[in-house]
């Protein structure tokens, strides 16, 4: 019967040692994800180009200057989009009455500064359309006078309401 004990003792000391070396820790937890539904965006399809001065091309043999044409992808699921311009787009060479006015256009609508002008209908906005930036130089009545000439446009966009 002592043998029997002492077997048992054994048997059991394994066991438990045997256990406690086959510890584990397990771990559960759920993950979940919302995607949203893209309300409302106005953004450049070539996404590197807008942080950076972009160059207008002087035509020598005709004497004209170039444009600036971009896409963009918009979209408002609430309604039309309109835009604006902030400020005056102009190129200066810091000499007064040399400026160059600049032509802005957001998918045909002509832009001007202090008006909104409703650049996207809601029903293309509802479904998402990609739509053509054109920025164009206004000849000066003197002609293009010579100079290094610098400017910005300021674009501003909002997402109409339903009614």
């Amino acid at each position: 019967m002592v043998d029997k004990i002492v077997w048992l003792s054994i048997a059991s000391f394994i066991f438990t040692t045997s256990s406690a070396n086959a510890a584990r820790e397990v771990h559960e937890f759920e993950v979940s994800l919302d995607v949203p539904k893209p309300i409302f965006y106005v953004l450049p399809v070539e996404l590197d180009w807008i942080q950076h001065s972009q160059h207008l091309e002087w035509n020598i043999i005709h004497s004209t200057l170039g444009g600036l044409r971009k896409e963009f992808d918009v979209r408002n699921n609430s309604g039309a989009i309109t835009a604006e311009l902030v400020g005056k787009p102009v190129l200066s060479n810091g000499i007064p009455g040399q400026e160059i006015a600049l032509s802005v256009t957001f998918n045909g609508a002509t832009l001007s500064e202090l008006s909104k002008v409703e650049a996207v209908s809601a029903t293309d906005a509802n479904f998402g359309r990609r739509v053509l930036l054109e920025i164009s130089p206004v000849k000066p009545a003197r002609g293009y006078l010579p100079g290094s000439y610098y400017g910005s446009v300021n674009l501003l966009f909002n997402a109409v309401a339903p009614l």
